[in-house]
């Protein structure tokens, strides 16, 4: 078999993935503009964008196509993650009559920013935490509130700007400064197992904390018995795919590993990453959410036991997906 046809063969499972997830992402949109009263007409013609984007998302979670882009020069694949950006938002914001050029040129600077980041910059401790902590700033600030204006109540773009920055600095961590982290999306039957051992372990420790800090009481989601389960399902994928994905990836895979080496001690990266995920958390719903940061701080110590044991991502997503979608259904 020649070489191009053996890559073509690889990316083999990407492609049946994409298909999968796009047809499932088109259900999703239709079932939720009906749920929202959003036009139609609206919400197909941003799904082309969404679907796109889903394209780029998905591709580093692949190591086939880790391995065939990570063949390109380093430059060039910067200004590849880069083109990738904007694209998404300039056919969103076309077909929505909202395109500003502003905005498409601002977004370009920052997705440049991360891309190139380690073609100009030699890896080392400083380097690093400097780009987690730009990466985080972006991410928790509200520029894609302003780049990606609801066009109506109930279609949040601003979701195709959280998910380009979390494809374009994820990718240029992974390939461009090459950080080994057992990135993916489909967690296997060990990672399961220890990932949902560790949730359980966290359960009492997370229910004793949250009462003696009266964070968070018992109250279930109101709903339809019957919505109950789909919620459910809907919610620890969510969690698993976007939220824990990026998460995990940064403050176990990236920051707990890069402070256990330089600490050279394992258990003081683990304590360290920790203490900051905690602290990341501290501006959710207002600042400072110290409550949120204790209990988050906490949480982390499972999320990199599972990390250590597996040196594997999937793993803290596991925990961390049962985690949040418990929370969000059993408590408030």
């Amino acid at each position: 078999m020649k070489p191009m046809q053996k890559r073509r063969g690889a990316w083999t499972g990407y492609f049946i993935a994409l298909l999968a997830a796009a047809m499932l992402a088109s259900i999703a949109a239709y079932l939720y503009s009906r749920e929202k009263n959003i036009p139609l007409g609206m919400a197909l013609g941003v799904l082309p964008a969404f679907l796109l984007e889903l394209a780029f998302y998905m591709a580093p979670g692949f190591a086939a196509v880790r391995r065939s882009l990570g063949r390109l020069p380093d430059a060039i694949l910067a200004l590849a993650l880069t083109v990738t950006a904007v694209v998404p938002y300039a056919l969103a914001t076309t077909r929505l009559g909202t395109f500003r050029v502003t905005a498409l040129l601002a977004l370009a600077s920052l997705a440049a920013l991360a891309a190139f980041w380690y073609v100009a910059l030699r890896p080392n401790l400083f380097v690093d935490l400097l780009f987690l902590g730009m990466a985080a700033a972006v991410f928790l600030s509200p520029l894609f509130r302003m780049f990606y204006p609801e066009p109506v109540r109930g279609l949040p773009l601003l979701i195709l700007g959280r998910l380009m920055w979390i494809h374009v600095t994820v990718t240029a961590a992974l390939l461009l400064r090459r950080i080994e982290a057992g990135f993916g999306f489909l967690p296997s039957a060990e990672e399961w197992r220890i990932g949902m051992v560790l949730f359980l372990c966290f359960v009492p420790v997370g229910v004793v904390l949250a009462a003696l800090l009266h964070f968070a009481r018992f109250h279930p989601l109101a709903v339809v018995w019957w919505k109950m389960p789909l919620i459910a399902a809907g919610t620890f994928m969510g969690v698993l795919w976007v939220l824990a994905l990026a998460e995990e990836f940064f403050f176990r895979g990236f920051l707990q590993q890069t402070l256990a080496r330089c600490l050279h001690s394992g258990v003081a990266g683990l304590v360290g990453a920790s203490v900051l995920f905690g602290a990341a958390h501290l501006p959710f719903q207002h600042f400072p959410n110290w409550r949120f940061a204790i209990v988050a701080g906490v949480a982390g110590i499972f999320y990199g036991i599972g990390f250590m044991k597996t040196r594997s991502i999937r793993t803290s997503m596991v925990t961390h997906a049962f985690v949040v979608t418990a929370w969000k259904l059993l408590f408030s």
